[in-house]
């Protein structure tokens, strides 16, 4: 599965998941463009991946939520690469609020979950056509569920928004040769729910609590997620647009 001259954008590429997508890629030879907002992180991974072959990523600092920067990302990947072959949609935020908490957390997660990925995915679709591209967005089980023991109504309305999106534009550029698919993490050890407000103390009781629970005794890490989003932005899925993939040790058979 090589990826010479392949030209793969992620965003929240810093850490977790878009971390590990970025090191994977950049292995098979990728042109990697890691997105996010630190970006002394982001220096560490571009250093990480220039180690592997000898390529040298390019750093676009973005805040997902100005149009501008996203319209950047999209400027920035032309002017070095002159084509786009992959578009990783992985930043994201986990953003607590029940109903009774008003518009305001509905608001902000979906300025970043949602909007920002159909911007992104509509500025890098005529470069798609041209490479007979593809999309991967990394949605969440919190699509299918409710996150029982933390209330997450914002963060699972986004993620299941971000599934139609996945199947809608799947629709509409299979035709151009452009396949969309979906990987939707369960639990994973990463930074999110730190991110999302849990102290680190929460986040390793929650933890523990989940590797008891969960059907397969574990969960996942971020270079499991990151080798299903390799597949799928490779070849070997040439024959698969459209899908959600889960990925959870069975925590939505719970």
């Amino acid at each position: 599965m090589d990826f010479n001259n392949k030209v793969v954008i992620i965003t929240g590429a810093s850490s977790g998941i878009g971390a590990a997508a970025a090191l994977l890629f950049a292995s098979q030879s990728a042109k990697v463009v890691l997105v996010g907002r630190n970006e002394a992180a982001l220096k560490d991974v571009a250093d990480k991946c220039m180690k592997s072959k000898g390529i040298k990523p390019l750093v676009v600092k973005a805040e997902l939520s100005k149009d501008d920067d996203v319209k950047n990302i999209i400027t920035q990947t032309i002017n070095v690469y002159g084509r786009i072959d992959v578009l990783v949609n992985n930043a994201g935020v986990g953003v607590q609020g029940s109903i009774r908490d008003g518009i305001e957390p509905y608001d902000r997660v979906m300025g970043i979950n949602v909007r920002p990925v159909y911007y992104l995915i509509s500025l890098a679709t005529p470069y798609l056509v041209k490479t007979k591209g593809n999309i991967v967005n990394v949605s969440s089980v919190a699509a299918f569920k409710p996150i029982k023991d933390m209330n997450f109504l914002p963060y699972c309305t986004s993620k299941a928004a971000l599934d139609q999106i996945t199947r809608c534009v799947a629709a509409e550029l299979a035709r151009d040769g452009v396949r969309v698919n979906s990987v939707n993490p369960g639990a994973t050890k990463t930074p999110f729910v730190q991110a999302a407000g849990l102290t680190k103390e929460q986040m390793d009781d929650l933890y523990k609590v989940r590797e008891k629970t969960l059907p397969l005794g574990k969960m996942a890490e971020s270079e499991d997620v990151a080798d299903l989003i390799f597949y799928l932005a490779s070849d070997r899925a040439r024959s698969i647009t459209g899908s959600i993939f889960v990925i959870d040790n069975g925590e939505i058979l719970q």
